[in-house]
């Protein structure tokens, strides 16, 4: 399975406590894949998107618990088509749906349902415990989130702005950065930092999740930082390298075209040390000077040499 996979995995078996949390975790569910309907004789029907099962019983265990009924089942050979998408009348009691719907806000108290295009009543989320529960059953049913192993990503993809916008507030109430983009007819809601996302993973009590993406954080960053190290290494190295092969090259000029006998006599025992120790950095052939000499000094007379071998050439 993939991760974003297995985040779901874990989420899905967890259950606000309070009744107001677990009406939150109702209301984000049928905000994201639900379509309520009233038919000719004015009574509500309830349907739902079936594409993912274990959010569907979710579902049904949220009603169970919050309204004390009996198990609430789908309806075969029910199916609608609405919003460019298949829905399934979910089999529930009338009473009940009505309360369902009054709990979360969905319906006026005079019974008139509200458009979802006006979003999700802040009273259902007003409690940060309740805005965990809606932030949690929303990724299950919109979310999704990237490979760690190949970058952070977690978004949510919504049909509606209001959706995104409201997810957002949410989101950035616990100090997460969240951005809202078009793609499309949608409006995909994403976190990129990986900070970001254990932070939110660890909102939504994904915890064995947030382990396993903090266990790959840090063996990603202890293999970038070796990653940087070695080739810091690798490119002193052949700067030290070319260094050495142009002051060899130099000095062999100088041999060749003006000799060392005509050289000041600290610049002679400079060239002939260097080609003597070809692969020396310039504090090791300090040493082998006499008297020594320091880096600064060494990298001061090898220069000179090069200056004159420019002139020469």
């Amino acid at each position: 399975m993939s991760f974003s996979s297995d985040v779901k995995e874990e989420l899905v078996g967890h259950f606000g406590n309070s009744r107001h949390c677990q009406l939150a975790e109702i209301a984000a569910i049928i905000s994201a894949i639900g379509y309520v309907k009233v038919g000719s004789d004015g009574q509500k029907k309830l349907f739902l998107q079936a594409d993912n099962e274990q959010i569907v019983r979710k579902f049904f265990t949220l009603l169970r618990k919050a309204f004390n009924i009996g198990t609430s089942i789908f309806e075969k050979d029910a199916d609608i088509k609405a919003n460019g998408r298949i829905y399934r009348l979910v089999s529930i009691d009338g009473s009940v749906l009505e309360a369902c719907l009054k709990a979360v806000k969905l319906v006026t108290p005079e019974g008139e349902l509200k458009d979802l295009q006006d979003g999700i009543s802040p009273m259902v989320t007003k409690n940060s415990c309740c805005k965990r529960a809606f932030i949690r059953d929303s990724f299950l049913c919109l979310g999704s989130i990237s490979d760690p192993n190949k970058g952070y990503h977690l978004e949510f993809v919504c049909d509606r702005e209001i959706q995104a916008v409201q997810l957002q507030e949410m989101i950035e109430s616990f100090d997460i950065e969240a951005r809202i983009v078009k793609r499309k007819k949608y409006y995909v809601l994403y976190v990129k930092e990986g900070s970001g996302i254990v932070d939110l993973l660890n909102i939504m009590e994904a915890h064995v999740s947030l382990m396993n993406l903090e266990n790959l954080r840090i063996v990603k960053e202890m293999r970038n930082s070796i990653n940087r190290r070695v080739n810091c290494e690798v490119a002193n190295i052949t700067k030290t390298v070319n260094a050495a092969t142009k002051q060899i090259e130099d000095i062999t000029y100088i041999r060749d075209h003006y000799g060392f006998d005509n050289l000041q006599d600290s610049l002679r025992e400079m060239a002939e040390v260097r080609l003597e120790h070809p692969d020396a950095t310039l504090l090791e052939l300090g040493g082998y000077l006499e008297p020594p000499v320091g880096k600064s000094g060494v990298n001061h007379r090898l220069r000179k040499l090069s200056e004159l071998a420019e002139k020469l050439r």
